[in-house]
């Protein structure tokens, strides 16, 4: 049976911040539960996301 690589856990925790530096502001999204699970992108070109409740 395939299973879906994407998908989710408890143990997982992902979080996002704002890095900001003298040359720009980059948004950061990380699994801390993974090493070198992250993606950084320009803070301007991030998309807005709606709030999830």
């Amino acid at each position: 049976m395939a299973t879906n690589p994407h998908a989710m856990t408890s143990d997982e925790t992902i979080v996002g911040s704002i890095d900001s530096t003298a040359v720009s502001d980059e948004y950061v999204i990380a699994d801390i539960s993974a090493d070198g699970a992250w993606m950084s992108m320009q803070a301007d070109d991030a998309p807005t996301l709606p709030a999830w409740r």
